[in-house]
């Protein structure tokens, strides 16, 4: 793994760097530079899912670098997703073999279920994803997402192809659920965590069942206000606190993530930015300056709203 970015174990022994490269938004025609650029700049866990649209990009990117020696298949560390479509156990294993036909690069480190509600299967293309009634709302499924688990523990007993397994915005409750039928354990289980949203509390609930929590949208969309959130990278205390360590605003925010117990994968376009999202590893933060990083409580920025009627909608729960 990178020297500069240290790795936390999860529990069946696989290690993750505890800083990664999100790559939500990073479409064709972009994403096989950014990804090479992030690998150059020292990146060695790369964040994507079928929804992003952009494996193959990714699997490309990862090749080109391996091939010309700059890392083997083992230094570096790749999470996908499975979608809401395809929860349905029936529909697992193709969805699965899509993903890992789709990156090409020997077995995917982690795999996770990108949410615990289902929605109606109408196909595996990615103009599938997203299907919807005549009045424009989402055709919801109600398959039980410890079905859809149990068909993800057979990828990884049947060996090679995938290492890991886990979850993605799951509440305590459904994690609950799910480890009292798992005989394969999710390792992880990745949320929405930023300054304004830090969930405290579903980190401690993970880390005290041996499953660590990965950071999706760590800087809180501080482009808009969004649900009352306060925005934390250009406050002046914390912009203070960057001054003493000689860091930016977004470095000392990603510092108090993995400070709290988290991995953050930040996402950025800007090749300055993205060395100073992984230049993080080099102080920590006073226990004050963490309560005050955490004192931006407010809301989540991704509500998901499409899918609030969903039976198993995770977010109605404090944590």
């Amino acid at each position: 793994m990178s020297t500069q970015v240290p790795t936390v174990r999860f529990s069946n022994g696989y290690e993750i760097p505890v800083l990664g490269y999100g790559t939500y938004l990073a479409q064709k025609g972009q994403c096989v530079e950014l990804v090479k650029k992030a690998i150059d700049l020292g990146y060695r866990h790369i964040d994507t899912a079928f929804l992003y649209e952009n494996e193959v990009e990714i699997g490309q990117a990862i090749r080109d670098k391996i091939a010309e020696g700059v890392i083997r298949r083992e230094d570096v560390f790749v999470t996908t997703k499975l979608w809401n479509t395809f929860h349905d156990p029936q529909h697992v294993e193709e969805a699965f073999r899509r993903s890992f036909d789709m990156l090409d690069i020997g077995y995917i480190d982690l795999f996770l279920m990108h949410s615990p509600m289902g929605v109606q299967f109408s196909g595996y293309e990615y103009a599938d994803m997203q299907p919807k009634d005549a009045a424009g709302n989402m055709l919801l499924s109600d398959i039980d997402y410890v079905e859809t688990w149990q068909a993800m523990e057979k990828l990884v007993t049947a060996g090679g192809r995938v290492r890991s397994i886990g979850l993605s915005n799951f509440n305590s409750e459904q994690i609950e659920r799910i480890l009292q039928i798992a005989t394969v354990k999710p390792v992880n289980n990745q949320v929405e965590a930023n300054p304004g949203y830090d969930q405290r509390k579903l980190i401690a609930f993970c880390q005290a069942r041996g499953i660590t929590v990965t950071a999706y949208g760590p800087m809180g969309r501080p482009h808009r206000t969004t649900y009352g959130n306060r925005n934390a990278l250009d406050d002046p205390k914390v912009l203070e606190i960057g001054r003493k360590y000689g860091k930016t605003g977004g470095q000392v925010i990603l510092r108090y993530l993995i400070d709290i117990g988290t991995i953050p994968i930040p996402y950025s376009t800007n090749e300055e930015r993205m060395r100073q999202n992984i230049d993080v590893c080099d102080f920590k933060l006073t226990g004050e300056e963490i309560e005050y990083l955490a004192s931006f409580h407010s809301a989540r920025t991704i509500p998901f709203l499409p899918l609030k009627s969903h039976k198993y909608y995770p977010f109605d729960l404090e944590f």
